[in-house]
């Protein structure tokens, strides 16, 4: 890990590290991912502070202004918990944290460094097989089909193309029999995974940084593996719908993984990501 060698041998002492995400108002489980992988990197002593902030919980991305002191904290490494560019990390994190590029200068002397988001970095493609694995270990990935899931439509343009480019770069792997992109509202659908797919054993990992409506009920509806009625009470079970792998359907079974922000290593990404720009 580069990056994190970088920060041991330079950064202790007055670097701090802000984890952005989009939080939501209405689902409590969408920050979780990013407090629980922000209090990870805190235990590793790389950064004097980690902190988050978000756009839709607090603190809020304004209230990060005023997280670190200038007189202590030198540098502020930025990094958003996002899947990919877009909107959020191009135009309301810039505005809202008054960033003009990918070094700011302050007033006050104090550097923030603004760095690529989470989605955006090799590794991505190692989580993804690796959940992948994780959630069915005795099947044989060359006779398995690996569905990775994404929102789709113009309003997730960019989600859709990093779900595409993470397919395709599992595909020249060649880990598995076969890896589709397939999305919840543009073809190729995801409700389509049987006419998709030609194995008799398929995995499926939404392409999301937290679990919420779209992987505890949305997804699950579309797979048939749930019903509208039945998906809310799986949700307040704190993620049932994913402990009752495999689902056995029409002599195929499929298993379902939570969403891939979940993963423990997407604390290594956000180091790596910082790492980038140590140094500049």
């Amino acid at each position: 890990m580069l990056g994190v060698r970088r920060f041991c041998d330079h950064m202790i002492s007055n670097a701090a590290l802000l984890v952005v995400a989009h939080g939501s108002t209405v689902n409590p489980d969408s920050s979780a991912p990013t407090l629980a992988h922000a209090a990870g990197i805190r235990r590793r002593n790389l950064f004097s502070v980690v902190e988050c902030a978000f756009w839709k919980e607090e603190p809020s991305l304004r209230d990060a202004l005023f997280l670190f002191d200038p007189e202590a904290i030198r540098e502020v490494y930025v990094v958003p918990n996002f899947i990919s560019e877009g909107y959020f990390t191009q135009t309301v994190i810039p505005r809202e944290l008054e960033l003009n590029g990918r070094i700011t200068r302050r007033s006050s002397g104090q550097v923030w460094k603004y760095c690529e988001p989470v989605g955006n970095h090799p590794l991505m493609t190692e989580l993804l097989l690796r959940r992948a694995k994780e959630i069915a270990p005795d099947i044989d990935p060359t006779q398995t089909s690996l569905l990775i899931v994404a929102h789709g439509t113009d309003l997730n343009e960019n989600s859709a193309f990093a779900a595409k480019r993470e397919a395709e770069k599992m595909r020249a792997l060649g880990k598995f029999r076969e890896v589709i992109n397939v999305y919840m509202e543009e073809p190729p659908l995801v409700s389509d995974w049987r006419k998709l797919t030609k194995t008799r054993h398929v995995v499926v990992v939404p392409f999301f940084i937290s679990d919420g409506l779209h992987s505890y009920e949305d997804i699950p509806v579309l797979l048939g593996i749930a019903n509208g009625r039945s998906t809310s009470a799986l949700r307040a079970a704190h993620g049932e719908v994913f402990r009752r792998n495999p689902y056995k359907i029409n002599s195929r079974s499929l298993f379902y993984a939570p969403s891939i922000g979940t993963d423990p290593g997407f604390a290594d990404i956000i180091i790596e990501q910082a790492g980038k720009l140590a140094g500049v």
